[in-house]
């Protein structure tokens, strides 16, 4: 099975810094795997914080996380410092697909890509259309 080669750092349209912690290492003396889901979900909240989109129930729209999946390319380790980029690949009527990739300092290619499809919805958790602000907010990062 062939894959793709991995994102770099222009595939992305904003980034944050990610800084590996001794415990995010296994046993193998690289971070974990599922570590990285925890770094692509901090990096997306803070970009939802920077641009105003609430991380918590407001005003009656939350977002959820109905999707994640990761590849990875190369290993990283602690004390790396890492840089997470950050796009939206799809943006539909109530939902986004935020997809990241974590570089390594000095690198163009990521050494893991990953993604998490939230979708907007009201108190009934039903999907609900995300607010026109929202929705230009992400707009900005749209790929």
């Amino acid at each position: 099975m062939s894959r793709k080669p991995p994102a770099t750092r222009a595939d992305y349209r904003v980034f944050y810094p990610v800084q590996t912690r001794w415990m995010d290492n296994d046993v193998y003396g690289h971070i974990n795997n599922v570590t990285y889901l925890a770094y692509f979900d901090t990096v997306v909240a803070l970009w939802q914080i920077d641009n105003g989109i609430p991380v918590a129930q407001d005003a009656g729209i939350r977002f959820l996380v109905v999707e994640s999946g990761a590849t990875y390319h190369a290993e990283a380790r602690f004390p790396e410092k890492l840089e997470a980029g950050i796009r939206v690949g799809h943006l539909g009527t109530s939902s986004m697909r935020f997809e990241v990739g974590i570089f390594r300092e000095g690198q163009d290619s990521a050494c893991v890509e990953g993604f998490f499809t939230h979708v907007a919805v009201n108190d009934e958790t039903r999907p609900t259309p995300l607010p026109a602000e929202v929705r230009a907010r992400i707009e900005d990062i749209l790929v």
